[in-house]
């Protein structure tokens, strides 16, 4: 039975997507000359990027016989899209949990709650925005603590 398709960005299209986004446009030669790293071979880049096409990440307009490709899908809303699917999948869809998990996580110094408090303060989260509340109420619970664990 096939694996199931994911909507996110796997690890071997991510680095793709990280190509189209810096460059902008690309043959399949283009982007596996500009992946970091081992070389993949040709037909790797083109079957990650027939399978990001069908996801509706990239599209791709025929110059000649060679197909260029580009992003679809800015970095920022990919980037949105995967923190919605971490929160759905690991933290009840709750914000607020992300937030304190991370900040729990690595320990946050007294200066750089201060920072964030200041940012919390001057920022004005958009009224539909769960995330803005969720690190208003995270920065409130923390309060002061060392990095010491």
């Amino acid at each position: 039975m096939p694996r199931k398709t994911s909507q996110t960005l796997t690890e071997a299209e991510l680095p793709i997507m990280q190509v189209l986004w810096r460059k902008g446009t690309g043959t399949v030669q283009q982007i596996q000359e500009a992946l970091p790293g081992p070389a993949l071979a040709y037909n790797s880049v083109l079957t990650t990027l027939r399978i990001l096409e069908r996801k509706g990440y990239v599209a791709h307009a025929k110059d000649g016989r060679a197909h260029v490709y580009s992003a679809v899908v800015a970095e920022g809303e990919a980037s949105r899209s995967e923190i919605r699917h971490l929160v759905s999948r690991f933290f009840r869809n709750s914000h607020e949990d992300l937030v304190l998990n991370i900040l729990e996580d690595r320990g946050v110094a007294p200066e750089e709650l201060a920072r964030l408090r200041a940012m919390l303060e001057q920022a004005e989260p958009a009224p539909h925005s769960p995330a803005g509340s969720a690190l208003q109420s995270a920065a409130l619970k923390t309060g002061p603590r060392s990095n010491a664990r």
